[in-house]
């Protein structure tokens, strides 16, 4: 049975594009300009992403996958948990009611 690995809530997930700034990208020993460029994507799109102010979407999360041999999942599964962190702390519910089943 796999385990999962749980947070703590408090931490913030990381950003999918800190991961790509800070091991990914490094890693392959080629410049920003000429991944953005096999990407097919603008330099400042990717620099957006790199500087965590513009979210992996999943046209850009289908060719990291293949560029990166590890499939979209990871990439959107990345950015789908930093954004609801940050939608739990910054959405105000509290006028929502929990509905119930009848």
């Amino acid at each position: 049975m796999a385990s999962k690995t749980l947070r703590h809530p408090a931490i913030e997930p990381t950003h999918p594009g800190e991961l790509l700034r800070e091991v990914v990208i490094p890693a392959t020993g080629r410049s920003k300009a000429e991944i953005s460029r096999l990407l097919g994507i603008s330099r400042q799109t990717l620099y957006d992403i790199l500087n965590c102010k513009q979210p992996v979407t999943p046209t850009i999360a289908v060719k990291l996958g293949k560029m990166f041999g590890d499939g979209a999942g990871i990439w959107l599964r990345m950015q789908a948990a930093h954004d609801q962190w940050h939608a739990e702390r910054e959405v105000d519910v509290s006028d929502i009611p929990t509905l119930t089943a009848a």
